[in-house]
């Protein structure tokens, strides 16, 4: 029976890592559970607990077959991809109910990203009928050059459990369909999920060896991945402290990689904003996935002739939103994703309450008794935030809201970069000289007026500023000058 069908019947599901195009159990024979956040006593499914051994098998299988995948035609790897694709969207609901179980988000969340999951897919099925060089003139009148792109070889993929879908994938397709090989490690916290999407895969018709799973531990794994010498490039998205440890084992040995690190993404409430946008754009974009994004917003730096009134507004929304299980149709807000979380986004609060913050929305007292058994956090709103105290400095990955007062513009651009982060930024105004004056002074990769920080389009490229990434970009047409090589060829007959 398939992963797919035992999810789909209920069944205690327990999933191997996929390797040379075939289920293997972890040679340890060690399993960790993937419990659900809004409910600890459901397990969702049981994962391997892998070792370097496992690793090694994956990285030999793609290794095998990197070089036969490579010479298909970009329409042939593409034609793949379609029908990954198809199937991915096919199974939306179970994949979207898996999604909710593991790391808590709302099925409408869940089911939005599996979506966006299939349409990154035919993007980069696209993609293989697209220009991959071009002709140089040369100062030979009888010869020819130009330029063509080669694949990296084995591209090592490490995953954070937020986007379980759309994430990986958002990294897997492009290294596919450029004719790479590929060895992936998801978070273990959303295993089945990862499973899911690996096995669409394989029921596409991917040959054995181009992509292959690994399930384990972070420290074991993931470092792994970074210091293997038969893997040519590493793409990870994660945090700060991992992402340059993976970063430095990768440089040691000359191998390429891509860093997609955090954010203490500001939004900007100009004093000619439309508030109820505003304010719309501002829970949506820091409370939408309970704040679990790299993009979510976490600083409000409002300017002060119209921060009382935009604080009302946003308080009588945020008290509005209903917590609980992401299944229920109901629910606005699900938990935070794991206890490790939970427990982090518990330690900002108290540190915010002790630096001398105001809490004025949220917090951790919960009247429900319903929610006892998950890892609810309410939604929470701090005023009086400084950029010297941690909440307004950290990035806290959880529903947290930090309110900044600035003087006036210029004081609140001042204070959206105060910060050592720049991956995304955002400003609600009428005047759009204001709003170039942003885009021109931001120090952040992804810019938006009049729009919540957190929206990121497929087919543009994505990457942050300063200590947010690696300053490379992914997505869209960018995401060719991570995964291939440029090749100059010169011909003379």
């Amino acid at each position: 029976m398939s992963i797919y069908e035992q999810v789909q019947a209920g069944d205690h599901v327990i999933i191997d890592n996929y390797i040379g195009g075939q289920w293997k159990a972890p040679q340890s024979g060690e399993r960790m559970a993937s419990l659900n956040p809004a409910r600890r006593g459901d397990t969702v499914g049981m994962a391997p607990a892998s070792d370097a051994k496992d690793l090694e098998e994956a990285v030999a299988a793609a290794e095998a077959a990197r070089r036969n995948w490579g010479r298909l035609t970009g329409a042939q790897r593409g034609a793949i991809l379609y029908k990954a694709a198809d199937l991915l969207e096919s199974r939306m609901e179970i994949v979207g109910r898996t999604m909710t179980r593991e790391m808590g988000k709302t099925l409408g969340e869940a089911k939005g990203e599996t979506a966006r999951g299939a349409a990154i897919l035919r993007y980069y099925a696209g993609e293989g009928m697209r220009p991959i060089g071009d002709v140089i003139p040369s100062t030979d009148a009888d010869a020819v050059m130009f330029t063509t792109r080669v694949p990296l070889g084995v591209v090592g993929v490490i995953s954070p459990w937020n986007f379980p879908v759309a994430i990986p994938i958002w990294k897997m397709a492009p290294a596919l369909i450029y004719g790479n090989a590929v060895v992936w490690k998801p978070a273990a916290e959303t295993s089945v999920t990862a499973a899911l999407v690996m096995e669409c895969l394989h029921d596409a018709g991917l040959p054995a060896g181009v992509a292959n799973m690994v399930i384990g531990d972070g420290a074991v794994i993931g470092q792994a991945i970074a210091a293997h010498p038969g893997i040519h490039g590493i793409t990870f998205t994660g945090s700060n402290a991992v992402g340059k440890q993976v970063g430095q084992a990768a440089l040691a040995r000359g191998a390429k990689y891509q860093l997609e690190m955090g954010g203490k993404n500001p939004v900007i409430i100009a004093a000619d904003a439309d508030l109820d946008l505003a304010v719309d754009g501002t829970i949506s974009g820091g409370l939408r996935s309970t704040g679990q994004k790299c993009t979510a917003t976490s600083r409000v730096i409002v300017v002060a002739e119209v921060y009382e009134a935009f604080k009302e507004k946003l308080l009588a929304k945020v008290n509005q939103l209903k917590l609980g299980d992401g299944l229920d149709a109901t629910t606005w807000l699900g938990p935070c994703a794991s206890e490790k979380q939970y427990n982090t986004v518990k330690r900002y609060i108290h540190a915010g309450v002790e630096e001398g913050a105001e809490l004025i929305a949220g917090g951790l007292e919960l009247e429900d008794a319903a929610l006892a058994d998950g890892y609810y956090v309410a939604p929470t709103v701090f005023e009086g935030v400084t950029t010297a105290m941690k909440i307004g400095r950290e990035e806290i990955f959880g529903p947290v809201l930090a309110l900044m007062e600035a003087a006036d513009l210029e004081e609140a651009f001042r204070l959206a970069n105060d910060t050592e982060f720049g991956l995304s930024a955002s400003l609600y105004t009428r005047d759009l000289s204001s709003a170039f004056a942003f885009i021109r002074e931001s120090e952040a990769g992804l810019v938006r007026i009049n729009a919540e920080t957190a929206g990121v389009e497929l087919q543009a490229p994505f990457g942050g500023m300063k200590q947010s990434s690696s300053h490379s970009r992914e997505q869209g047409q960018a995401a060719i000058e991570f995964y291939t090589s440029i090749k100059t060829v010169f011909v003379k007959p």
